[in-house]
């Protein structure tokens, strides 16, 4: 049987078999990519999806910030966008940054530059390939606030470019099919005074250091509000602050968090998740809705991870 790496096509990124994603995350947990495959530059990216069988399936992950990746890996391709994806330029008013840059590295940037408008990036963990897709906020800002454009490619490997209202950016949503991959982004700013701008800056660091856990294995936020609601409140109210499953936890000082207090798996992980949204679902007839990516399979009953 032909393996799967001899059916790709020849480029100038790389390729490597068999390769763990779970040190890719911010949970550390999962299993393998059948291929992981890191692009050289955007031309590279759009060979690889033009010259690719049809049939091979393509998952694309970022820092792997709001990212759990299940224990049986992925079958076919993981595209991870690094370093070749991280770069940051300003032109003006415009500030465009690659799908792989920093939220928070974007936000400084644009700081430094003079630019406000943007600091509410360095509140969301993650790059901006990331916050595109799921319309990222914080701190009463979103991304469709202040995006111009967004550089995407087509599962065939043809490149576009997509206002706001072409991807259907909404709360905590974007339409952008699955399998379109965001390359780049520009977003507008305004001129400001830079001091004032850091010290929004800090003002949200430090808000987040206050009430979000920090230098733990999480993912984030792990469930989004509900329309007029805030999930944590629901899953306080509903009992589940400080919540286990193995080695998951819900986070005692911010329970829309879960933990990786030790050797969860992600099975573990999104069983916790699973609880807690059945348990707020019996207390206050919300059904909460994952904020965080899942992807790949489940280990089988009598497998071992």
């Amino acid at each position: 049987m032909t393996k799967l790496i001899d059916r790709l096509p020849e480029l100038r990124g790389e390729y490597r078999e068999d390769a763990p994603l779970a040190p890719l995350t911010w949970f550390k947990v999962g299993g393998p990519a059948e291929i992981l495959y890191r692009p050289a530059d955007e031309a590279d990216l759009m060979d690889f999806l033009a010259g690719k069988p049809g049939d091979v399936p393509v998952t694309v992950i970022g820092v792997g910030s709001n990212l759990l990746v299940r224990s049986g890996g992925l079958d076919g391709v993981v595209i991870r966008m690094g370093k070749p994806f991280a770069n940051i330029s300003i032109d003006g008013e415009r500030v465009t940054a690659g799908a792989a840059a920093l939220d928070v590295t974007v936000a400084a940037t644009a700081q430094k530059a003079g630019l406000t408008g943007l600091e509410f990036l360095s509140g969301i963990p993650g790059s901006i390939g990331g916050a595109l897709r799921m319309n990222a906020g914080a701190y009463g800002s979103e991304v469709r606030d202040a995006l111009i454009s967004a550089r995407v490619v087509d599962p065939l490997g043809h490149p576009h470019t997509l206002t706001a209202d072409d991807m259907g950016l909404s709360y905590r949503h974007s339409d952008l099919p699955e399998d379109w991959i965001v390359t780049r982004a520009t977003f507008r700013a305004t001129p400001g005074d830079p001091e004032t701008i850091a010290q929004t800056m800090r003002d949200i660091r430090d808000a987040r250091e206050d009430t979000q856990p920090r230098r733990v294995r999480t993912g984030g936020s792990t469930f989004a509000n509900p329309e007029g609601g805030k999930a944590w409140k629901l899953i306080d109210e509903a009992g589940c602050r400080g919540l286990r499953i193995g080695d998951a936890m819900v986070s005692e000082l911010h329970c829309n968090f879960l933990l990786n207090m030790g050797d969860a798996t992600a099975e573990e992980i999104e069983a916790l998740g699973e609880e807690v949204r059945r348990r707020v679902k019996e207390t206050s007839g919300v059904e909460l809705r994952w904020e965080i990516r899942r992807i790949g399979k489940p280990i089988q009953t009598g497998e071992q991870a």
